[in-house]
């Protein structure tokens, strides 16, 4: 198979993320492999995973919106925030769709959002999750985080039960978001269903099951299955080089952007730069103090 690329993963209730690259591993026969965000092991859906050189692209992602669909219970809390943990309230439900609607509608933008005990943010060098299983809760400082919108898509007044879809950035946990909209409704919440339906820009239609990369691994197609490596880059603008350029580039020479007109010509910064027979060669950030184009990343 060919070295590099994107493998987009439908990711099975019941594996850690850090679970799929090693079941991937074990198929693929290949030991360079990353994935792009952690989804907890009662989540499903899109996890894209970094193959071969690709995994260098891992610290530079510029897209990494998520979107989620997620079930949630209203009238129960739990430690976990999911339906996973152990109860610790339970409080009747009399709550209209229209009430739901009006809390999540101040829930958008940006927020500060208390990372759960159950989680893998580290306080103190300690993973939360560690102290929370050693039966320890500690202050975690809230983080900032983004949520692009957050719409309610099914509601069951008599039972409480619902449905929403969530729009976020980076860091943004999707259960916590619940926890909170159910102590602003005063009765709480817990979520009891997770799928991420997109990530870096790739879809779930997109996305394959074990089953099918092994299927694929036992015909020989499985380079059939990746995605160019620079399909993660594609909200960057294009950079194309001569054959002069190309080998400067390639043996890392910083290219003065008198030589690049088209960077003069739009106002961003970072570009992702092709060979001239075509081939993606990685990330460059024009530096307009130094007027020079200097490379980020090749990959």
């Amino acid at each position: 198979m060919t070295d590099s690329g994107i493998l987009v993963m439908n990711k099975p209730q019941g594996f850690t993320s850090f679970d799929v690259i090693g079941k991937l591993r074990g198929i693929l026969k290949m030991k360079r492999l990353g994935h792009t965000g952690t989804l907890d092991p009662m989540a499903t859906g899109v996890l894209p995973v970094l193959v071969g050189k690709a995994t260098r692209a891992c610290d530079i992602l510029p897209d990494e919106t998520k979107c989620y669909r997620a079930g949630f219970q209203l009238g129960t809390v739990t430690d976990t925030q999911d339906n996973t943990g152990r109860i610790l309230e339970t409080h009747p439900v009399s709550v209209t769709a229209e009430q739901v609607r009006d809390v999540i509608a101040g829930m958008t933008g940006d927020l500060m959002q208390v990372p759960p005990m159950y989680s893998a943010v580290q306080v103190n060098g300690r993973r939360l999750y560690e102290l929370a299983r050693a039966g320890k809760e500690v202050e975690r400082p809230a983080r900032r985080v983004h949520v692009g919108s957050f719409t309610l898509t099914a509601f069951d007044e008599a039972t409480g039960a619902g449905e929403a879809e969530i729009r976020c950035g980076k860091g943004t946990y999707v259960r916590t978001l619940l926890h909170d909209m159910g102590q602003t409704l005063g009765c709480g919440c817990m979520m009891t269903a997770l799928t991420r339906t997109e990530a870096c820009g790739f879809l779930l239609a997109q996305a394959y099951t074990f089953e099918q990369v092994q299927q694929a691994a036992d015909a020989g197609e499985t380079e059939q299955l990746l995605i160019p490596t620079d399909a993660l880059f594609q909200t960057l603008p294009a950079l194309q080089l001569d054959r002069i350029q190309t080998g400067h580039y390639i043996n890392g020479v910083r290219l003065p952007l008198r030589q690049l007109p088209q960077t003069a010509e739009r106002a961003d910064s970072v570009f992702r730069v092709y060979a001239a027979d075509g081939c993606f060669l990685g990330i460059a950030r024009a530096d307009r103090q130094d007027q020079c184009l200097r490379i980020m990343k090749n990959l």
